[in-house]
């Protein structure tokens, strides 16, 4: 269990947990000169059961709040420090709201210096802790007046410091390891040490571990768990890591980093959270507020975005966004801490939520009903209420696995537990809600088939009209991928630039019928020698240019043909087998480039043909003109495989 001090600046935190454990927690020359405690302290005392009760004695001075804050990770039991004396002051309010921002519950108010007062003032400062601890997440906790000078009371407290241990729950282990470092330092002959109190997981030496957020890869040279060398570590201790890398200095990891297993890794600049205000706050807290957010052992300056109005008010809580002036570590249910700007009071806390938030559409209504999905400690339960919102570009599977610090095997069981359809978007993957996609695929279908009703003789929609028609406009990377599903099924055909409905076919008028009878057999013959429309016209004068170009190309909009240029309308297999021959060619070629000439040359083309061929495989992307040639961008059969794709 570790135990953690709160309260004002010379209260005697120092001193109890010297006379607790026999250790002095402040180890700085300053400290010991000015007689206070300046940076964190630790301290180790052990049981007769083989446990052992750590110590993280903090600084009581209003400008070392933040190193308050930076010990107050991972602690399982409060002692607030109050000298009877004086009775509550202001650090000793402003750390027992930090204590109640934090959900710290478990603890002990001591009230020291008994020896020094009467025991009607004694009395008094009983009743002034009571009243103070009211409404808090303390209230009720129990009071020990000891003496650290005399060691009157310190024996019950002893006793009650044992049974909490005794009572409290195992810590679970089973989630990815994190360990907040407040603590950065060299040993001769050993190297680069960290400590810090492990908030989640389990750690071995010899695990490879990262440094957070810069994602610097260590080893686990060695480590201590509560003060005692051992080969493991888990959630709910202090640990000291001794870390091992090619090159890594001291200068290497600081204060608010983390040390955390590779699938935990996190970097964030900005993070949804749900914020509570103070209610002792002199004024409302306004959109655009520049604070102090503390996190783990991390203190960064930052911005409130109001999410749900213009200012929260004193008391009052809110979904709010904080921008970060830096990359920090942050995950699902970390609890913070806001001070001003000046880093001089506490304004509030909170819990993050979401730890990688968009500034995009952060304050929209879908927005806010996926937060509070979030906000759903568990796993299963948040994923299937985000999933149920249907959001057009899925949920993030790494993203929200890595939030929530899940292990591999409890990651598979989520994902068994929680009906869905997966899309991979190259590296990631998005997640879906089952039915979701076949929806939108259905949609787009539907929008097609409207569009053929009303324009019976249109080539169909380009795939940007398309999505903007349909009635739930599809994500850029979910349209594509419901466009190449559905030509694979068969239900949509290409046609040049246009998307139909299968079996939509061209609708020619009796007399275009007439003259497109009489083109196709020439078309037909020539196969890859394709005819010119001018030694076409030359066969039949009968034939009007006009007249013929209109068709062909009409017959180009419906896939029909490929309009290669106005004197060119290649049919789709004749062009397929022109584009494999050029792909041939290139793939043989020394630098993998298209030769116009060899391409000629190979397949008996004229030059009046070769050259606008070409130019329109460069033109509809099969191909891209360099210094060195063209390049084959694309597959010859994925684009030019079959009258679909014309």
């Amino acid at each position: 269990m570790i135990v953690g001090t709160a309260g004002h600046i010379d209260h005697g935190k120092t001193s109890l947990v010297k006379s607790l454990t026999g250790v002095d927690a402040d180890r700085l020359k300053e400290e010991k000169a000015r007689g206070i405690t300046i940076d964190l302290g630790f301290a180790y005392k052990p049981l007769a059961d083989g446990g052992v009760l750590g110590f993280v004695d903090v600084p009581g001075h209003e400008r070392l709040v933040r190193n308050m804050l930076a010990g107050a990770t991972g602690i399982d039991h409060v002692l607030l420090v109050v000298a009877a004396d004086d009775g509550p002051m202001p650090q000793t309010r402003e750390h027992l709201a930090i204590l109640d921002l934090l959900g710290l519950d478990r603890g002990a108010v001591v009230l020291t210096k008994c020896d020094l007062v009467s025991p009607a003032r004694l009395l008094e400062a009983r009743a002034e802790i009571e009243l103070l601890l009211r409404g808090t997440a303390l209230a009720g906790a129990e009071i020990f007046p000891v003496s650290n000078q005399s060691g009157e009371g310190l024996p019950a407290l002893e006793q009650h410091l044992v049974q909490a241990r005794q009572q409290q729950a195992a810590p679970v282990d089973d989630g990815l390891f994190r360990l907040a470092v407040d603590r950065c330092f060299s040993l001769a002959g050993i190297g680069t040490v960290v400590t810090g109190t492990a908030v989640s997981g389990r750690v071995a030496v010899g695990d490879r571990v990262l440094v957070s957020p810069r994602k610097l890869p260590v080893r686990v040279r060695g480590l201590h768990a509560q003060n005692r060398e051992a080969t493991q570590g888990i959630a709910g201790q202090r640990l000291a890591l001794n870390l091992a890398a090619t090159g890594l200095e001291k200068s290497d990891i600081a204060r608010g980093d983390w040390i955390v297993a590779e699938g935990a890794q996190s970097a964030t600049r900005r993070i949804d959270a749900r914020l509570r205000l103070l209610p002792g706050e002199p004024r409302e807290l306004a959109h655009w507020t520049p604070v102090h957010l503390h996190l783990g052992a991390c203190d960064v300056g930052a911005r409130v975005v109001l999410l749900e109005s213009t200012v929260l008010a004193p008391g009052a809580s809110a979904l709010v966004q904080l921008e970060l002036d830096r990359d920090i570590g942050a995950w699902h249910g970390d609890r913070f801490i806001l001070r001003d700007q000046s880093a001089t009071r506490t304004l509030g806390g909170g819990v993050v939520l979401d730890p990688f938030a968009s500034a995009t559409h952060r304050r929209k209504p879908q927005r806010l009903t996926a937060l509070a999905a979030q906000a759903l400690d568990d796993p299963a339960a948040a994923l299937g209420a985000l999933l149920a919102l249907e959001p057009p570009t899925g949920v993030e599977q790494e993203a929200f696995i890595v939030s929530r610090k899940l292990a591999p095997a409890a990651s598979q069981a989520l994902l068994q537990a929680v009906p869905h359809r997966a899309l991979a978007d190259g590296a990631v993957t998005r997640l879906f809600a089952a039915g979701q996609l076949e929806r939108l695929a259905n949609g787009l279908t539907e929008t097609l088939a409207a569009h053929h009703r009303k324009q019976p003789d249109s080539p169909g929609l380009t795939p940007e009209a398309l999505r903007q028609q349909a009635v739930a406009k599809p994500r850029a990377l979910v349209f594509a991928h419901l466009l190449r599903e559905l030509v694979a099924a068969g239900r949509l055909q290409r046609a040049g630039p246009y998307l139909r409905l299968a079996g939509q076919e061209v609708a020619l008028l009796p007399n275009e019928q007439k003259l497109w009878e009489r083109l196709r057999p020439w078309l037909d013959e020539g196969g890859v020698h394709v005819p010119k429309l001018s030694d076409m016209l030359a066969r039949d004068r009968s034939l009007h240019r006009d007249q013929v170009l209109r068709l062909l190309r009409k017959l180009a909009q419906f896939g029909k043909l490929y309009a290669v240029s106005d004197e060119y309308f290649v049919q789709p297999q004749h062009l397929h087998a022109l584009a494999l021959e050029a792909q041939r060619l290139a793939r043989a070629e020394e630098h993998r480039r298209l030769n116009v000439k060899d391409l000629r040359e190979s397949l008996g083309l004229s030059r009046h043909l070769s050259l606008p061929l070409v130019e329109f495989f460069d033109q509809v992307g099969f191909t891209k003109r360099d210094p060195e040639g063209r390049r084959v961008r694309r597959d010859a059969t994925e684009m030019f495989g079959g009258a679909s794709n014309a």
